[in-house]
């Protein structure tokens, strides 16, 4: 059905031009009863989309800023791949104290997301210490070696408590920041995992310390380069992984 399925929306309802948006995804600016919204059109499963719906929801609800889903007439959250949400204004963080408030929005996040379950098909990065493959990762893609390295890396989280990852919050484009609150929005990439892992942000945001830094930086650095490989950009995070 494709870009059809807007008119599941409702009889005002039209695109309006194309946004940055993930690999993944064709999002669009839409014009829904007069005000501005997004559609995002993927590939994700229905399970995974409810995963994310739900999520938005309890997080809207818990007040943090994020892309609310809208639902269709007929009260669906989504209807072949094709979700809209509300918009989130403001501009990217830039300055340490920005990123800071980016650190403070990320903790309460995982505070409000303690024992979520897991998003389906994904694996923690503590799961693939045993597992290969999940979603986007298959570790027998890798370099036996450089798989080496990325488990030494996630063994350090082992045994830490679980919540609700963003998975990209160093990317200044996913988040929107006003005078008053931090959106996050782009959410392709959460799933459940350490929190350690969002944490490693420009300015050192999360003020971790030097220890702590270390095995934040170790862990995602070796998460994106088996979630990306074999790019030039993961090629480049797993020279980044201490070898052993």
């Amino acid at each position: 059905m494709g870009w059809d399925a807007l008119d599941q929306w409702g009889d005002d309802v039209a695109r309006i031009e194309r946004l940055a948006g993930g690999v993944a995804n064709d999002v669009w600016s839409v014009r829904l009863d007069g005000r501005l919204v997004v559609g995002r059109l993927g590939r994700r499963s229905d399970a995974d989309l409810a995963w994310e719906t739900d999520l938005l929801q309890h997080l809207d609800r818990g007040g943090l800023t994020v892309p609310v889903p809208i639902p269709t007439v007929d009260g669906r959250w989504f209807v072949d791949g094709l979700v809209v949400m509300t918009y989130v204004p403001g501009r990217p963080p830039e300055t340490e104290a920005d990123w800071r408030r980016v650190a403070e929005t990320l903790r309460r996040l995982h505070r409000s997301t303690r024992g979520w379950s897991q998003r389906p098909g994904w694996l923690s990065s503590v799961d693939l210490l045993t597992e290969a493959k999940g979603t986007k990762i298959d570790l027998t893609a890798m370099p036996s070696e450089g798989v080496a390295r990325c488990r030494a890396a996630w063994a350090r989280l082992d045994g830490r408590p679980a919540c609700v990852v963003h998975g990209d919050p160093g990317n200044a484009g996913n988040v929107r920041i006003t005078e008053d609150r931090v959106g996050l929005i782009d959410w392709d990439e959460a799933h459940v995992d350490v929190p350690a892992l969002d944490l490693v942000l420009p300015y050192n945001g999360g003020e971790l310390s030097g220890a702590e830094y270390d095995i934040a930086a170790q862990a995602s650095a070796a998460w994106e380069a088996a979630v990306c490989w074999k790019d030039e950009y993961a090629v480049k995070r797993l020279a980044e992984v201490r070898e052993l």
